[in-house]
């Protein structure tokens, strides 16, 4: 009976360690979701504001939009850029080439968490769209 108490309690010591041993892993992966969904939000922001201005009849150029190599508030780490392409010249805008249409790109960047801290690269969420001239 004592040999039998000792074997269990033994597996479940081994059990605890091995679960505790991936509990850093885990909160990386929970923090580098986090980051990744604030990127997204951040992007996906950004590209409505500039399909708003779209229905107003803003004329896109290039300096309608300034990067934002540093966010504020909540969002310091955060950087932000917009890139307006026009598709009237080959290759146009993947398949298409029309003077009417124009791409739009939003690019945030930020660095991840590590388990050592702050990971060693940068990564970017890109979201791009087509919008055209009214």
């Amino acid at each position: 009976m004592l040999l039998e108490a000792i074997a269990a309690a033994g597996i479940v010591a081994l059990g605890l360690v091995a679960f505790l041993s991936g509990l850093p892993t885990a909160a990386t992966a929970v923090s580098e979701g986090a980051q990744l969904s604030t990127a997204t939000f951040l992007a996906t922001s950004r590209l409505e504001e500039v399909r708003r201005l779209a229905w107003r009849g803003v004329a896109f150029d290039g300096s309608t939009f300034s990067d934002e190599p540093f966010l504020a508030g909540p969002y310091a780490g955060y950087s932000r850029q917009v890139r307006i392409a026009q598709c009237s010249a080959p290759p146009g805008c993947g398949s298409i080439t029309s003077p009417r249409i124009r791409q739009i790109t939003v690019t945030v960047g930020y660095r991840p968490v590590a388990a050592s801290g702050l990971a060693a690269d940068n990564k970017a969420v890109s979201l791009t769209t087509l919008i055209t001239d009214q």
